[in-house]
């Protein structure tokens, strides 16, 4: 092994213990969701208002679901003998894992989530440990589990409590094959029944993976399985239990290199390198190859490729087209189970979950694949990317429908419309909404400038964009200060190869940027001299050189220094967009309440009803970019004509000449905050507004609002903030917050990156 790829792993050995531990243990933390300000709040929250609920529980059971979490709150629950990658760890070490999937629930489906990790290996003694939780929880995973223990758990479990238990190393895996089988035959252009499977491994992914393809129309006679311990047929005594038992054969072959000539699928759940390019030579036309062993699958994809060009590829990896992933669809069956209280996950809910999947790949991807290829609907793209916003809108309705149409729905959705905004109004309080943003910048190489290249921040921010492939960057300072930080802190950079440096007191262009710049602002009252000393000080002005000079793509700045000065710095040295007035600010608030945009925040002190019109205009621009709609308010503090006054009167101006330039736009204005917010009170006004539900791009008359309120909801919400969003220079460039994290120095660099790859369209 490399020392490259020792130090690689060594430092992501130590990111990794670093993110667990700070800046407090562990990745989840109990949130109140009610009031407990007062003497009333506490007699209501508890003694003696408490009494109240449990009352209405006791007489009607099924009210739990309106009076408590109990519908919206799922258990992990694992005894870690089985843990992805580390074997038979125990129940302790493998809290971590469990703590991740309860981060996953919540990220991808809003599912709030009890880790419970149990020192029991006995399966009855763990059966009889987790059956009686049953009032507490709306629904059971089960993880990291060994077979056969997990089926004989998963069973009893089914049977002894009355709401759904999804072992998820089971059926996550084989909701997701199903779907790619359903995808890959159609390419092959063969029918389900009539294809001939083999598979290497037994274990408890590869059954449930055999049984979903059965229950799709595969036939026993026409599946063959192998072990460790070689081909599952009559001969062998080992394999007599009723899981592994049906896939028995009646052969004198041993291996599965013996069968597999002719096979249409490879279902690999097993060990690298288990599918020979000998054995692959063998299958019939278009085989469809799941190679499924993590970290390093049964046959990688490039040797797959080089020996059946012919042959569709999907492995566990990331870093290749076609990933089996679990959570494309364990959050969102169990968002769809919990929203019509089902008592199980039964076979129809797992069909439709694999149908939504196999359907969603058909519709145009949102990113591009890893190889940096459209994500359309082919060999390359079978299965849709593990980040597609779309997979709750898909996956949750169709397994609510199917619990409904199989009787096991407790609380059936009557209406369909709101249940599907619920969803829609989610993806968008989740933080995903900067997925389709960094998804578009991978592979695509984008140069960005970073003119604090010696901050800490920005240092492992290069980390990160190197590591996901979002951007190549571009460190202007001192090349010894940034070699002993990266030392100090840690990373596995590597200087003039992970990323290139621009150094302020010694660069070879020198000269040649000194005048490019005196050429630019020399009859600004710059002298030579100036201009000579400013190229040697200013960072900002270096990377806006470069980025001038085509030597990159964006420019970050903004870590150090006022705001106001880098805006002056941004205007003389890259310039403005064709008929554009001046800069503006986008801030983006990502609240639990959903993604909001506000504008401007940070430039024009009074911008006029033209600049407001402007600004609204470019700000919906920058949304379509995260795949949003623009849901424009004009906000003052008067409502559609109540008041007199300079900004009332502007903004209507501004919404005037917005119906006339963009009639398609959604706007409505003039209007106070709330009403931005609230249909009902909206619709006391304008009942017949063309703004429904809430607006998500709220743009204000003047700086003092914009930016005041931008500062106070985010910190009264504990918001990811992102941005400010630079608008209107003639090449991307951002001017960061001195309080922004490494992580959204990230944010930033991909959005700059979907910029400059808008720019070339």
């Amino acid at each position: 092994m490399s020392t490259d790829v020792n130090e690689q792993r060594k430092a992501l050995r130590e990111a990794a213990l670093h993110f667990h531990e700070f800046p407090k243990p562990g990745k989840l933390e109990i949130q109140a969701t009610k009031p407990l300000g007062n003497q009333r709040d506490l007699a209501l929250a508890y003694s003696p208002g408490v009494a109240a609920p449990c009352e209405e529980i006791a007489a009607n059971p099924d009210s739990v679901a309106k009076y408590t979490s109990r519908q919206n709150l799922v258990a992990v629950i694992s005894n870690g003998t089985a843990v992805l990658g580390l074997g038979n760890i125990g129940a302790l070490a493998s809290k971590p894992v469990m703590e991740g999937k309860a981060v996953l629930f919540k990220k991808f489906a809003g599912i709030d989530v009890f880790d419970l990790e149990i020192d029991e290996l006995d399966p009855k003694k763990f059966v009889d440990a987790v059956a009686p939780l049953w009032p507490t929880f709306g629904g059971i995973n089960l993880e990291d589990i060994r077979a056969p223990d997990c089926f004989e758990i998963e069973e009893a479990l089914r049977e002894r409590m009355p709401i759904p238990v999804f072992h998820d190393d089971q059926h996550g895996t084989a909701i997701i094959v199903g779907a790619a089988v359903l995808n890959g035959l159609e390419l092959k252009g063969k029918k389900i029944e009539d294809v001939k499977i083999c598979a290497s491994g037994a274990g408890a992914a590869a059954i449930a993976c055999l049984n979903v393809l059965v229950a799709l129309g595969a036939k026993h006679e026409n599946i063959w399985v192998a072990d460790k311990d070689g081909l599952v047929t009559h001969k062998r005594n080992d394999v007599n239990d009723k899981w592994r038992g049906q896939f028995r054969r009646t052969s004198d072959a041993t291996t599965l290199a013996e069968v597999i000539e002719g096979a249409d699928i490879f279902l690999g759940l097993s060990a690298a390198g288990a599918l020979k390019p000998e054995m692959l030579a063998k299958m019939a036309p278009k085989p469809l190859i799941l190679a499924l062993a993590n970290p390093n699958p049964e046959i990688t994809p490039e040797l797959a490729k080089e020996t059946r060009p012919d042959a569709m590829v999907c492995t566990g990896r990331s870093d290749y087209p076609n990933q089996v992933n679990n959570v494309l669809c364990f959050p969102f069956i169990f968002r769809g189970a919990l929203d019509v209280a089902a008592t199980t996950i039964n076979e129809e809910m797992k069909l439709a979950a694999v149908r939504a999947i196999a359907r969603l790949a058909h519709e145009p991807g949102l990113e591009s694949s890893p190889s940096g290829a459209p994500a359309v609907f082919g060999a390359d793209h079978i299965i849709p990317n593990p980040f597609d916003q779309r997979l709750i809108l898909r996956i949750a309705p169709a397994v609510a429908r199917a619990a409904m149409e199989s009787g096991v729905a407790k609380k059936p959705i009557t209406d369909w419309p709101a249940y599907m905004d619920s969803l829609n109004r989610f993806v968008f309080r989740s933080g995903l909404v900067m997925k389709p943003i960094i998804d578009r910048a991978q592979g695509q190489n984008k140069r960005i400038a970073f003119a604090d290249g010696e901050d800490e921040r920005v240092l492992r921010a290069t980390q990160v964009l190197l590591e996901e492939r979002i951007a190549k960057a571009i460190l202007i300072g001192r090349p010894s200060v940034i070699e002993s930080r990266i030392e100090r802190f840690g990373l596995s950079l590597r200087p003039g190869i992970d990323f290139e440096v621009v150094n302020p007191e010694d660069d070879p262009r020198y000269r040649d940027y000194v005048s490019l710049f005196h050429s630019l602002v020399g009859r600004d009252g710059v002298t030579p001299d100036t201009a000579r000393q400013v190229v040697r000080t200013n960072t900002t002005v270096i990377g806006a050189l470069a980025v001038k000079r085509g030597e990159a793509d964006a420019l970050i700045c903004g870590l150090q220094g006022r705001f106001i000065k880098h805006v002056r710095d941004i205007r003389s040295v890259i310039g403005l967009q064709e008929g554009v007035t001046d800069v503006s600010a986008l801030s983006m608030l990502i609240m639990p309440r959903g993604a909001f945009f506000l504008a401007d925040t940070y430039v024009n002190p009074d911008p006029t009803a033209e600049e407001i019109v402007e600004i609204a205009l470019q700000a919906r621009s920058h949304l379509k970019r995260f795949n949003i709609e623009a849901k424009v308010a004009l906000l003052s503090y008067s409502n559609f004509g109540s008041r007199d006054g300079e900004s009332a009167y502007k903004m209507r101006e501004a919404y005037n000449k917005l119906k006339v330039i963009a009639p398609e736009l959604i706007v409505e204005g003039e209007m106070q905050g709330d009403l931005a917010l609230n249909q009902g009170l909206r619709e006391r006004y304008i009942p017949d507004s063309v703004l429904g539900g809430e607006a998500n791009l709220l743009i204000f008359p003047n700086l003092d609002a914009a930016n005041l309120s931008m500062t106070l909801l985010k910190e009264m919400n504990n918001a990811l903030s992102v941005g400010p969003i630079l608008m209107g220079p003639r090449s991307p460039a951002h001017i960061l917050a001195p309080s922004t994290t490494s992580r959204g120095i990230v944010n930033m660099a991909a959005i700059a990156a979907n910029e400059s790859i808008g720019s070339e369209a």
